[in-house]
């Protein structure tokens, strides 16, 4: 599962719009905010097993097309929104195949069990010599 050779640029679609919030007169009139529409369904670029690993784990980000898109809107410019988006879309991808280690369970050590046994005796005699009855 291997993706990092592949250049997906040609395949990216592009949507500028003008960003929120306060701002001024940049915000106003300049259309600064990108969105990038990638089709993870139809991609020539991806396997089906590619396509069925990015749809599983980025179900949160996918339409219900199959498109993935991600936006940014917090530089001034429209050339570095695009930059962050493409990064961030790199990043994303390049998550979905990293496969995490197994978890090998472990066992408590011998002097650990002794520890806690001769802690255990220890305590269990302050208890019996603040009885009466001992």
């Amino acid at each position: 599962m291997n993706i990092k050779g592949i250049v997906f640029d040609p395949e990216f679609t592009f949507k500028t719009s003008r960003s929120g919030g306060a701002g001024g007169q940049n915000v106003n009139k300049v259309s600064t905010k990108v969105e990038l529409d990638f089709d993870v369904v139809n991609s020539a670029l991806l396997s089906e097993e590619q396509k069925q690993i990015i749809l599983s784990k980025l179900e949160n980000r996918i339409t219900k097309d199959g498109v993935l898109q991600i936006v940014s809107q917090t530089e001034r410019n429209q050339l570095g929104n695009k930059e962050i988006v493409i990064k961030k879309f790199y990043e994303l991808i390049h998550k979905c195949f990293v496969v995490q280690k197994k978890r090998k369970p472990t066992k408590p050590s011998r002097s650990s069990k002794e520890k806690r046994l001769t802690s255990k005796k220890r305590d269990s005699e302050i208890k019996k010599m603040r009885r009466k009855d001992w």
